[in-house]
């Protein structure tokens, strides 16, 4: 893999941290600031929708600006973000700080997923853009864990002020390691922004991202207190859970890669399956120390191997439909990742804060993998019969 590919990803593991740490915490943030479970979950959502609505929007404005400064000014706008945050006196600049840096979330990787495309042969895209997401889940490994102990330990301010120092040294490594003069598409005019949300193949991916990404979060967004108040667990174990749970999320990453390279809907179907079954399970293993964690790094395994195939399966779409603005669909695309976080968490708190209790949301966020698994189904029935069509014309 080209070393440029290694910037990106240390960027990635700075930005992963800083959008991830926040689960272990909530409960801290939420006795430090007075607040109630549910609305602490929103700092969850908040960033998600920064991310949703950031990203196509400014990927969109600084299409004529070189990539290698581009990146730059991302990662000075999330360290200024993450600085806010530690800053912050209460829960409104804290809401403020978090959508700061979710901009420069969203832009970085919608513009990082087609440079780590093109960077590489055509028969490892999905493996690359693996790669640079492997900060992501680097970050579950090592940044959120270690994160969530520094917040129990010294405040969860100290956490945000630790993940500005990160984004310092990964704007250092994008510096050091990105070559200038990236190439870049040609920035794509307004009408072809809006065109890609007027194709139907696309809006269908995009919602399978959504959903398919985001039903993990109607759990996950409360794992700390589900691991506290059902599994028994102590708060000084949950940084522990969360390197177990980090390390299967690494590992499903890369399988996933492999696994779509060649065939991404036939892997995303697999995949959306067995999510869905495995939160099902959650749901009956979560007052079981033993077996919930058994099926928490199931779950973690498969909670980003489908975060390849989804992004690669775009991109393919976008070039076939919408040439002239595949940076704008890469970046609709992270824009419902986050939109499937935000909708996750949002549900999540829903459901903690109706009869059903936080036991439910494993299950229901099942549901939701259940509704990407059909849109799946859907477009694959969709590419069959564009092949037919090729075919008979031939």
């Amino acid at each position: 893999m080209p070393i440029a590919l290694y910037a990106l990803t240390i960027a990635a593991y700075a930005i992963g941290t800083t959008e991830f740490v926040i689960v272990g915490l909530l409960p801290t943030v939420a006795a430090d600031l007075g607040i109630t479970l549910p609305l602490a979950g929103l700092i969850v959502s908040v960033y998600a929708l920064g991310v949703t609505f950031g990203a196509p929007v400014l990927t969109a404005l600084s299409g004529r600006i070189e990539r290698k400064p581009l990146l730059l000014g991302l990662m000075a706008l999330f360290i200024a973000g993450n600085v806010l945050a530690a800053l912050s006196p209460g829960y409104g600049m804290l809401l403020v700080a978090r959508v700061l840096s979710a901009f420069a979330h969203g832009v970085f990787f919608s513009v990082g997923a087609t440079i780590a495309a093109d960077l590489v042969p055509a028969n490892r895209r999905a493996s690359a853009i693996a790669l640079m997401f492997m900060g992501l889940t680097v970050a579950i490994v090592t940044g959120v864990p270690l994160g969530t102990f520094i917040g129990q330990s010294l405040g969860w301010r100290a956490t945000f002020w630790a993940v500005a120092g990160l984004g310092l040294v990964a704007m250092t490594g994008i510096a050091v390691l990105l070559p200038r003069g990236i190439a870049k598409a040609p920035p794509a005019s307004l009408l072809d922004q809006l065109r890609v949300l007027g194709s139907g193949r696309l809006l269908l991916v995009f919602g399978m991202t959504a959903l398919g990404y985001g039903g993990t979060f109607v759990a996950f967004t409360y794992l700390a207190t589900i691991l506290q108040d059902i599994t028994g667990f102590a708060a000084s174990s949950v940084s522990l859970i969360l390197i177990l749970y980090g390390a299967a999320i690494a590992a499903g990453n890369i399988a996933g890669g492999r696994i779509a390279n060649h065939d991404p809907v036939k892997a995303l179907i697999g995949l959306f399956v067995a999510q869905a079954l495995v939160l099902g399970l959650f749901t009956l293993t979560a007052p079981l120390p033993v077996l919930a964690l058994l099926t928490l790094t199931a779950l973690g395994f498969l909670s980003f191997a489908n975060v390849p195939g989804l992004q690669l399966y775009v991109v393919q779409l976008a070039r076939e439909h919408r040439p002239m603005a595949v940076d704008t669909a890469s970046a609709l695309n992270i824009a419902a990742f986050n939109l499937g976080i935000a909708l996750g968490a949002w549900i999540g708190g829903l459901v903690v804060a109706s009869p059903l209790g936080l036991g439910a949301t494993p299950w229901v966020g099942g549901l939701m993998v259940t509704g990407a698994l059909l849109l799946t189904l859907w477009s694959r029935a969709l590419d069959g019969r564009k092949t037919t069509a090729v075919l008979c014309e031939a």
